[in-house]
Formats: structure tokens, C-alpha cells, sequence
């Protein structure tokens, strides 16, 4: 467990710097894969030995060694979550299908979350994917999964586009995307995590208007790091907080 514990981990280091590339270039219609990657400030490329995850921008101590500009903190800060999140899926799940879901889905939300942050866009071309590689993961690995996945999908989906529909300044059809997105692979556990997203939600959205005031409610909010954080939350925990609604109120 441990080897395969740590294996993760760094798998997710490798792919979270991947993602990175992802956040930044996708949503602008650039290759992914060409050119190398490069420095944000003087368009250096980036020597494969100063490209390694975290390590290199801590030796690099956050400068590009081209120039000297600073780079991002984000960079190594995603590589890390990402690295976590892996390590924590393969810890705490002892199941292909749910490791596989947990990996899959830690992989689309860390990029949807920097996007939306950045751009408030919830691009079709990442919620897509991701929906096709939940339900290939669940014909794979557990056919009697993909009832509850497709329900699941179906009904936060659905749930979103009537919240759409009575509040669309509030609601985008990319949170809509991807709640549905999100049903495919947390089934029954997406329920939490729809209630910590809205819970989240909320509160930012209280603090916004406590601080702005009348001017807070022209100040949007994306909303896609909200339902990442409840989709973490399910991974880790889904079961436990459903067992403990029904065992506390039912």
C-alpha cells in the first residue's frame, strides 16, 4: 500500500504539472503538446532539467533562470495538490472502479477549477472527455456501476439546470456540465457534494456582500471551484456523510 501510495503521488506530480499546461493553454485554443513549455516573462524555453515538478522552482528559488522574472507559485502549488489528491484517492478507496473514477476525476477538476477561476469558463472541451472517460471507466471496471452513474448524472444535471433556469445570472450551463459530469462519477456521493458546494457557495457569497455591500451582488462568483471542492470532499468522504445523514435523521 505504501509503494502504491507513493506511486500516485508522484504520478500526480507528473501529471499536475501536465495540467498546468492544460489550464493555461486549452481555454486559448493552443497545442497542448507544442511548443515546450516556456517562460512566462521573456518566452525562454524551459530546459527539461528546470522542468521538473516543484523541485525545480524551489532550486530555481520561483525565478526563471533566463531572465530572473518570478514565476508563479501556482505552478508548483498545483503540481503538489494534484500529487496529494492522487496519493489520498489510492489510500482511501480499495477499488478499481473508485480508484479509477477518483484518479479520472482529480485530473479533469484540477484544471476546470483554474479556468474557471481565471476566465469563469467551464470549457466543453474538458467537461466532454470527461464524461466519456467515467462511463468507459464504469463499462470497464464495474457494469453494475453504471445505473447508478447515469442516474446520478442525470439527476444533479438536472438539478442545476432548473437552478439555471430560475437564477441564470447565477447558474452557467458549464456548472450545469459539469454537476451532471460530476453524478457519472461519484453516483449516490454526489449528493454531498452538491450540498458542500452550495454550502461553500453560499458563504463566499454572504462574505462578498458583507464586504462590497450593494455592489457584492454585481460581482460574480465562479462557481466550478465550489463543486471541486464537494467532488474532493465525496472522493474522500461521500459514503461516511450519507451514513451519517441517514443514521443522524432517518
Amino acid at each position: 500500500m505504501a509503494a502504491a501510495v507513493i506511486a500516485a503521488g508522484v504520478a500526480g506530480l507528473l501529471v499536475g504539472s501536465f495540467l498546468n499546461v492544460v489550464a493555461h493553454r486549452l481555454p486559448r485554443g493552443e497545442s497542448l503538446v507544442h511548443p515546450r513549455s516556456r517562460c512566462p516573462s521573456c518566452g525562454a524555453p524551459v530546459a527539461p532539467y528546470d522542468n521538473i515538478p516543484v523541485l525545480s522552482w524551489l532550486l530555481l528559488r520561483g525565478r526563471c533562470r533566463n531572465c530572473g522574472e518570478p514565476i508563479s507559485g501556482r505552478y508548483p502549488a498545483v503540481e503538489l495538490a494534484t500529487a496529494v489528491l492522487y496519493a489520498l484517492v489510492v489510500l482511501l478507496k480499495d477499488d478499481a472502479v473508485n480508484i479509477a473514477l477518483g484518479l479520472l476525476l482529480v485530473t479533469f477538476l484540477v484544471p476546470i477549477t483554474l479556468i474557471d477561476l481565471e476566465l469563469r469558463l467551464i470549457p466543453n472541451r474538458l467537461t466532454l472527455p470527461a464524461a466519456v472517460a467515467a462511463l468507459v471507466a464504469g463499462v470497464v471496471l464495474d457494469i453494475d456501476f453504471v445505473p447508478e452513474q447515469l442516474i446520478a448524472g442525470a439527476a444533479a444535471g438536472g438539478f442545476f439546470l432548473l437552478a439555471a433556469v430560475a437564477y441564470p445570472r447565477g447558474m452557467g450551463m458549464g456548472d450545469v456540465k459539469l454537476a451532471g459530469v460530476m453524478g457519472l462519477y461519484l453516483g449516490l456521493n454526489v449528493v454531498p457534494a452538491l450540498a458542500i458546494a452550495f454550502f461553500a457557495g453560499t458563504l463566499v457569497g454572504i462574505a462578498v456582500m458583507v464586504r462590497h455591500g450593494a455592489g457584492g451582488r454585481k460581482k460574480g462568483v465562479p462557481f466550478a471551484p465550489f463543486l471541486a471542492l464537494g467532488g474532493l470532499v465525496a472522493i474522500v468522504a461521500g459514503s461516511g456523510l450519507i451514513d451519517l445523514y441517514t443514521g443522524t435523521f432517518l
